[in-house]
């Protein structure tokens, strides 16, 4: 007997794809990984620099004049610091196996949240953004002419 849509069984492959794709995601310990395999190794290489980033940030913002920029840019260290903590430790309880902390849904959840953070501080920095101009005063040649006002 012909196995999935040959049988008129359409809804029945559908759900059998759908379970698929949601046990790939929430299984609990998908195993399979390694500290040598590339993705590995690519996800601790970018939460490594991660934290690297929040340290150099940290630096940048301290020499930084323009309070503006300065306070928006406040979060941007301790954010960059957790994002890569939390990665590692998602990353080596992948590799060790550590159930539930090493779903696939954790790091959809971890990019989605990376991914907004980042695009809210876009927005945040292009809107509150502005630099304080010094003000040149206009100097007008009848100003010698023309009455002094009166000191009350």
């Amino acid at each position: 007997m012909p196995v999935g849509s040959q049988t008129g069984h359409g809804t029945l492959d559908s759900l059998r794809d759908v379970n698929a794709i949601l046990r790939f995601f929430f299984y609990p310990n998908p195993g399979n990984a390694g500290y040598a395999k590339p993705t590995m190794t690519a996800l601790l290489i970018l939460c490594g620099l991660l934290v690297a980033g929040s340290f150099a940030i940290r630096a940048w913002r301290g020499r930084l004049t323009n309070p503006v920029s300065k306070k928006l840019s406040r979060s941007w260290s301790s954010a960059t610091f957790w994002f890569g903590v939390t990665g590692i430790v998602m990353v080596v309880s992948r590799v060790e196996g550590i159930q539930f902390l090493a779903m696939r849904f954790l790091w959809v959840l971890w990019f989605a949240a990376l991914l907004l953070y980042a695009v809210l501080q876009i927005r945040l920095f292009r809107t509150r953004f502005y630099e304080v101009l010094p003000q040149a005063e206009a100097v007008d040649p009848r100003e010698k002419y023309l009455p002094k006002r009166k000191k009350h």
